[in-house]
């Protein structure tokens, strides 16, 4: 089996689904360090687009005639079967392959790596313990899974020193290739049920992942979460036998029970009362915290809490840390600043703010929709989602009808279905949705669910008009004091395409 010290001599390099936000990056790993990078993906992207001005060799479809006898390395990504054609021309050539997970866990035997996992907030939370290190002259290596602005708009960064800070993600398990030195766990949450049978599944291979950092290692783990929580006395064993040293993170005060399922609450308009209750029950630290963050949500103050924490572990200032917190204005599709809307005709008074996000599982639309509502409690939220995934929604049905109640308007648009990860045929849909949360918020309205509009959508080229008509009405309505709107580009998928077409 060739290892990664074999690997670095070889210097000629094809990426098999090249643009995935983590071959991607890995890509540019290799393109620093002087390879001749070349890949392959199904479709054009801005990913793609962007790795090509860098120098990578980019192909437009799988053939195996992609795959040169000069190669002396293949790398795929986890989407790829080996009936991939050039997957296969990479084995009848006797070319070594390895899979992404593969690589990256080779790689964090080299580097002193600190690793970013969790359900949700891993490229957040990685993105803030970055800024945090570079603020600080560590100098890391980082993969992140997002593009951030501070690196030129890239996914990636070459350091100079020993650090690797890396996005670690429990798809197809792959993080349990990964040897840490250090590693933050934000939360556990049920996702990628098409990976994962259940929640106790979830659980047992996040255990595993604690069992392989390094002996003598650091766990930063977040309180807070009820899932991660119940795992405190079988996390110990683990700490004890490979000398680990533990350190739990919280927004509250130790005397506060949040783990054993407190939560603020966030029906309809009293959420931000109820936010205001939560914030007196906050530490100082989280005050602290909260008065120089910039991005809307108690879920981001829990990342920036779990950045700080390991940044303490590491000797880093307290002053360098609040610094790089403060400062950092977000990332790609997470609450993204895309501008305002392109009305036509313009219509007076109206100037609706387009964020892209990213969210697509119940429990972050739940998060990002209350961080909006507490940031800009005048505000409309429209909330355009794209679901992401059939049997996403399939598994999680019942959570994605209750996850939109801090939205004034909710359009749904139909599933993006991922190829290769759909091919089950499921009898949930979109329009299936939109009835299910539109027979929901009639149901809150006892309640004050914020929730009026809900809109099915099956011809996205329509939006632009559908979304006109809806900021009219809002202004006519009840709703008037509220002539400022925020639209938010919701999902995983592709939507943030139809972003661009709507923006100006």
């Amino acid at each position: 089996m060739i290892n990664v010290r074999q690997v670095i001599k070889l210097k000629t390099v094809h990426f098999i689904g090249i643009g995935g936000i983590g071959t991607s990056a890995l890509a540019r790993w290799f393109l620093r360090h002087g390879w001749k990078v070349s890949g392959s993906d199904s479709n054009a992207s801005s990913i793609t687009d962007a790795l090509k001005k860098e120098g990578v060799k980019i192909f437009i479809g799988h053939h195996a005639k992609n795959i040169s006898q000069k190669t002396k390395l293949v790398i795929h990504s986890a989407a790829i079967s080996a009936e991939n054609p050039e997957f296969e021309q990479a084995g009848f050539l006797k070319i070594p392959i390895k899979s992404y997970a593969e690589f990256i866990g080779d790689l964090t035997k080299l580097y002193k790596t600190l690793a970013v996992s969790g359900s949700h907030g891993k490229s957040t939370t990685t993105a803030l313990l970055s800024l945090v290190l570079i603020k600080a002259g560590f100098d890391p290596t980082v993969i992140v899974g997002t593009k951030l602005k501070e690196f030129g708009d890239s996914n990636f960064r070459n350091g100079k020193s020993e650090y690797l800070v890396l996005e670690a993600d429990e798809y197809q398990k792959s993080f349990l290739r990964y040897s840490p030195a250090a590693a933050i766990i934000t939360n556990i949450d049920r996702e990628h049920l098409d990976i994962y049978k259940n929640l106790n599944e979830i659980k047992k291979v996040f255990l595993k992942f604690i069992n392989n950092i390094q002996f003598g290692g650091i766990l930063v783990v977040n309180k807070d979460d009820k899932n991660l929580f119940s795992l405190k006395n079988k996390i110990q064993k683990i700490a004890e036998k490979n000398k680990l040293k533990i350190y739990w993170y919280s927004i509250f005060p130790r005397d506060i029970k949040i783990a054993s399922g407190y939560r603020p609450r966030n029906d309809g308009k009293n959420v931000i009362a109820s936010q205001r209750r939560s914030n007196l029950n906050k530490s100082m630290l989280s005050r602290r915290m909260s008065a120089i963050l910039k991005i809307p949500g108690e879920h981001n103050l829990s990342n920036s809490l779990a950045a700080y924490t390991l940044a303490k572990v590491l000797g880093i200032k307290e002053k360098d840390i609040f610094n790089a917190v403060g400062g950092y204005r977000g990332a790609w599709r997470r609450m993204e600043l895309r501008g305002y809307l392109n009305l036509k005709p313009k219509t007076k008074n109206l100037k609706p703010i387009i964020y892209d996000d990213y969210a697509h599982h119940p429990t972050e639309i739940k998060a990002t929709l209350a961080g909006i509502a507490q940031k800009w409690p005048k505000t409309a939220i429209i909330c355009v989602f794209q679901p992401h995934q059939a049997q996403r929604l399939s598994a999680l049905f019942k959570e994605f009808v209750g996850a939109f109640d801090n939205a004034d308007v909710l359009i749904l648009l139909d599933i993006f279905k991922v190829k290769g990860r759909d091919n089950v045929s499921h009898n949930i849909n979109s329009k299936k949705l939109a009835e299910a949360v539109e027979k929901h918020a009639t149901q809150l309205k006892a309640k004050n669910s914020k929730l009026k509009t809900i809109i099915y959508l099956p011809h996205h080229q329509k939006l632009p008009q559908v979304l006109q008509k809806v900021l009219l009405s809002l202004r006519e309505s009840a709703l008037s004091p509220r002539q400022s709107a925020i639209v938010v580009m919701m999902g995983a998928g592709d939507i943030y395409k139809l972003t661009d077409k709507i923006v100006k």
